[in-house]
């Protein structure tokens, strides 16, 4: 018989993975601020540690890392790569809480591109998520323009949109039929090329035994984020599932007001309100066009 808990205790994982990527950005913003890291070579030493995981892991399960789609790995790749740099960039330079917010518009974005590149329909009900979703973003950017943080809250706003071109690659992907577990290798494998080629052209900082740890947490709580999030969406329901993952903002509030010292203006606060209820309106809106 099947567990009439299980969708709930699945979803739950979700609880897990909004919690580890909000200690993944708590420990970038440390880092690059208290260790003078660069964006980039946060991003190396995330990826890099996913990388030796999975690949130790494919090669335990006799997996195959050959595939017929590597074009198309590696434009998810760049896409995927590029949405990391841009948000380890406004992580460093933002607070904690908008940054994370800024990205999780990718929901908002990816329903526009799913319009402009693959002719999806847009209802009157999603067009006025999109609306909304675009009026949370002014309000969000408002303090940081105020206060001379444009071009980082941009940097931000920019990160969303490429996390939502990288869902798109991933989409296709899928339908061609390639495993997770490879998607998200060759994403790292690109991610952690394009960052170490960044890092040796501006310069490596050195690894001591202060900032190792801090580099190790990095790479250790992205990876387990991920393992997280794949297993919710694996059993659990999407729609519990994508709204909980909005808990990361929840989340990166309030560690970024107790850890790291950040402050939120009450515009930024109704800006994050906005943009979460329009991403899980448009998760909804996605859940009950694929079923």
């Amino acid at each position: 018989m099947k567990n009439p808990f299980s969708w709930q205790l699945g979803s739950a994982w979700m609880v897990v993975a909004a919690f580890f990527f909000t200690l993944m950005g708590v420990l970038v913003k440390k880092t690059a601020n208290d260790f003078d890291f660069g964006f980039y070579e946060l991003v190396f030493w995330r990826t890099i540690f996913a990388v030796v995981v999975l690949g130790v892991l494919a090669l335990a399960r006799g997996d195959h890392f050959s595939t017929p789609h590597w074009q198309a790995h590696i434009w998810r790749g760049v896409a995927g790569s590029l949405g990391v740099l841009l948000f380890f960039y406004s992580i460093a330079n933002l607070s904690l809480a908008t940054a994370t917010t800024l990205s999780y518009t990718s929901a908002i974005f990816l329903a526009l591109l799913s319009w402009l590149f693959l002719k999806e329909k847009i209802a009157p009900m999603t067009l006025l998520v999109l609306l909304a979703g675009f009026v949370g973003v002014v309000l969000l950017l408002g303090p940081s323009f105020s206060a001379g943080q444009s071009l980082s809250a941009l940097i931000g706003l920019c990160a969303g949109l490429s996390a939502a071109w990288a869902y798109l690659q991933v989409r296709y992907l899928a339908q061609l039929g390639e495993p997770n577990w490879r998607v998200v290798f060759y994403f790292s494998a690109v991610a952690a090329l394009m960052s170490a080629a960044l890092s040796t052209l501006n310069g490596w900082q050195p690894l001591t035994a202060q900032n190792l740890l801090y580099v190790l947490g990095i790479g250790l709580t992205a990876t387990l984020a991920q393992l997280a999030l794949t297993q919710a969406y694996r059993v659990g329901r999407k729609f519990v599932v994508a709204a909980l993952s909005y808990l990361t903002v929840v989340f990166s509030a309030l560690l970024g007001f107790i850890y790291l010292g950040d402050t939120l203006h009450w515009q930024e606060v109704l800006g994050m309100g906005i943009i979460i209820a329009s991403g899980i309106l448009s998760s909804v809106r996605k859940t009950s066009t694929v079923n």
